[in-house]
């Protein structure tokens, strides 16, 4: 099938960017130009594009390398998915991953002791440690291994329209999440994250002194949203089994009642009025807003730990009611907030 003239345009585009160290205007160009790829050999292509982009970054920014690369990683394994016999996406990706090992990054979260089908230089060392040493030892490398990591991380790329200077702008906002607190709402968001429900979904909902509200992963006018899995319920409601209900009905219990309270940068669970009703729709907090009213009743389960001058330019851009909802009180976006990727990073 011959490539839309439209794409082959983009991708020589993003590539001559590349070439001017663009990196930053070349992903734009690239996830801009997902929409347009008609088949998985274009998306695949498109992919690997934007991990040799996301690769440069990394080496450019010591301070977003890990971030940059494991995005970049994470480009490769889905493009090698759609086009797995593609020898210079594997010879990316296997440059980065020995980048990545050479400074010391994991390629996910945790130790990893084996990479599509190999041992890592962890694992071999694991292996070999195992068989020269003394049951003593094993033990003590087990406890090494199992041994209780920070909270988990998600990095979430973004794009909006800046209110004061009306170009379009891209950042990063990254996400601690409180597991002890709130372990089936984070298990539930580090789902949706590493399946990449979230990717190229919008912020649907900005009220500007209050919060931004995005992850509708459906219809992204935040109708819609499911659990990424079953917690035991159905719309709110307690069911025994998963086939109670369709998937698209499966909600999240409330943790309100953590002691976590809604305050600057602290991320939560967005529902309706009921109970229990939680899916895939969440909310940011901006600097200056303290939602008291919302504590006990709405699950908070992360915090941001870096992005928020981000959180407060999306928190500000221009908004008006384009949707024919009366309820959204002309709150949704005139351009769109985009959440173009949601990644596990630690």
């Amino acid at each position: 099938m011959p490539v839309p003239e439209e794409l082959s345009k983009s991708w020589s585009e993003a590539a001559a960017m590349m070439d001017k160290g663009d990196n930053n205007l070349a992903l734009e160009k690239l996830r801009e130009s997902w929409d347009i790829c008609e088949n998985d050999s274009q998306r695949a292509k498109t992919l690997k594009l934007v991990g040799d982009a996301g690769t440069t970054l990394g080496t450019e920014d010591p301070d977003m390398q890990r971030s940059h690369w494991r995005k970049a990683l994470k480009s490769y394994r889905n493009s090698l998915k759609m086009d797995p016999k593609n020898k210079d996406t594997r010879k990316a990706m296997n440059n980065l991953s020995s980048m990545m090992d050479a400074n010391a990054i994991s390629r996910g979260a945790g130790f990893q002791l084996m990479d599509e089908g190999n041992p890592t230089p962890f694992g071999l060392f694991a292996i070999v440690a195992v068989m020269m040493m003394s049951l003593v030892a094993v033990k003590v490398i087990a406890d090494m291994l199992t041994e209780e990591e920070g909270n988990p991380v998600v990095s979430m790329d973004i794009s909006y329209v800046d209110s004061d200077t009306g170009q379009r702008t891209m950042g990063t906002i990254e996400i601690e999440l409180y597991s002890d607190d709130a372990p089936k709402h984070v298990e539930n968001f580090l789902l949706h994250s590493s399946q990449g429900n979230y990717d190229s979904t919008i912020f649907h909902r900005i009220i500007e002194g209050f919060m931004n509200q995005g992850g509708d992963i459906d219809g992204m006018n935040g109708q819609g949203g499911n659990a990424a899995k079953w917690f035991g319920y159905c719309n709110g409601e307690s069911r025994s089994s998963s086939s109670a209900c369709e998937q698209s009905q499966w909600t999240v219990p409330d943790e309100a009642n953590n002691g976590l309270t809604h305050s600057s940068g602290m991320l939560a669970m967005a529902k309706t009025n009921n109970p229990n009703t939680g899916g895939s729709q969440f909310y940011i907090v901006p600097t200056g807003s303290s939602p008291s009213h919302l504590d006990g009743v709405h699950t908070v389960f992360g915090e941001v730990l870096s992005g928020m001058s981000h959180v407060d330019a999306i928190n500000n851009v221009v908004t008006g009611n384009n949707d024919d909802d009366p309820d959204t009180s002309g709150d949704q976006p005139i351009d769109d907030v985009r959440l173009i990727t949601a990644v596990v990073i630690e």
